[in-house]
Formats: structure tokens, sequence, C-alpha cells
């Protein structure tokens, strides 16, 4: 199942990056591969995605890791 999840992952990702879109883990810019890998591999962590757009066009999509509060 990690297999066929990290290549969802992966196709979605170089498609977006195909049309000019820009792909960011974790402040950093990076690409499909490295990012479809990091979310699959450590899979205790959580991600959050975050699009930015610019007058109503995708720019960028961020991948953060959620850190859980001590409260």
């Amino acid at each position: 199942m990690q297999k066929e999840h990290l290549e969802k992952l992966y196709l979605e990702l170089s498609f977006l990056e195909n049309r000019g879109i820009t792909i960011w883990l974790e402040d950093s810019q990076s690409d499909p591969e490295h990012v479809a890998k990091e979310l699959c591999v450590n899979e205790e962590n959580s991600y959050m995605r975050d699009y930015v757009f610019d007058e109503g066009v995708l720019k960028e999509i961020h991948f953060d890791k959620i850190r859980k509060s001590n409260k």
C-alpha cells in the first residue's frame, strides 16, 4: 500500500510541477520525488498542504510538518 501511495503522490506532484507550480517542503523548494518519499517514509509525521495563489492562479504548494503542542 505504501508503494501505491508513493506513486500516486509522485504523479500528482509531477503533474503540478510540469504546469509551473513550485513545490516546497518545510520552507525549502523541493521536487516531487523528494516530497513523496519524505511523506511516505515518515508516516508517523503529519504534513499539512498549503496552497499559494496569485490572482486566483495556483503558484505554489507547501508541505509543512504539523507539530504537536505540549499543553
